[in-house]
């Protein structure tokens, strides 16, 4: 592969970034060409020091997502730059994919049990306020209807303040989730043996 050729792939690949970041990347390439070619390496040689320029451009790509859901964690933005990390390689669809889909289903489960707390509480509350004109229909053992009232707002309390808390988890796993894939693919570039130009 030339130079050109090289250069030219990795314009393609970059084309969804900004102009102006494009052109910065391809300039300090074209950059690393020169200085290569004058310290006597030809282009091949720089070529394959320099790695495949699809996979560098995926990098890129995966760069930016993960910057823009560091900046603005939305479920949207975080699933986006999962997806652009599993995209680099076979490594990632386990090293990445596996942890997140486990934190994945700990949020399902946790706001689950939330809701299941909210609605227990406000069913209790609900039965213990009906409870005087349906008695036939309700058992409620030996508990004042009037301390199930208590009982049914207090659960209710208990499930509204667990959701607040899954929301406060869930911002700081998807935190982590964005530092934890910026670390892979610095991880990647080091093991791939790609340079930052």
């Amino acid at each position: 592969m030339t130079k050109n050729e090289f250069l030219s792939i990795l314009g393609e690949g970059l084309a969804n970034l900004p102009n102006e970041e494009r052109r910065e990347i391809l300039y300090d390439y074209e950059e690393h060409f020169v200085i290569g070619l004058e310290n006597g390496k030809t282009e091949t040689e720089l070529v394959t020091e320099l790695g495949d320029p699809r996979t560098i451009a995926k990098q890129y790509k995966a760069t930016q997502i993960i910057e823009k859901a560091q900046q603005n964690p939305s479920i949207t933005n975080i699933f986006n730059a999962i997806f652009s990390g599993v995209s680099l390689g076979f490594f990632n669809l386990i090293f990445v994919l596996g942890p997140f889909i486990g934190l994945i289903a700990l949020l399902i489960g946790l706001f689950g049990a939330s809701a299941g707390i909210t609605i227990g509480g406000l069913g209790m509350l609900l039965g213990s306020i009906i409870y005087p004109f349906f008695p036939e229909y309700i058992a409620i053992g030996n508990i004042s209807p009037f301390a199930l009232i208590f009982l049914g707002i207090g659960i209710l309390a208990l499930g509204m303040l667990f959701s607040i808390l899954n929301c406060y988890i869930a911002k700081y796993i998807f935190k982590i989730s964005v530092k934890y894939l910026q670390w892979n693919l610095n991880f990647m570039r080091i093991k791939g043996g790609i340079q930052n130009v």
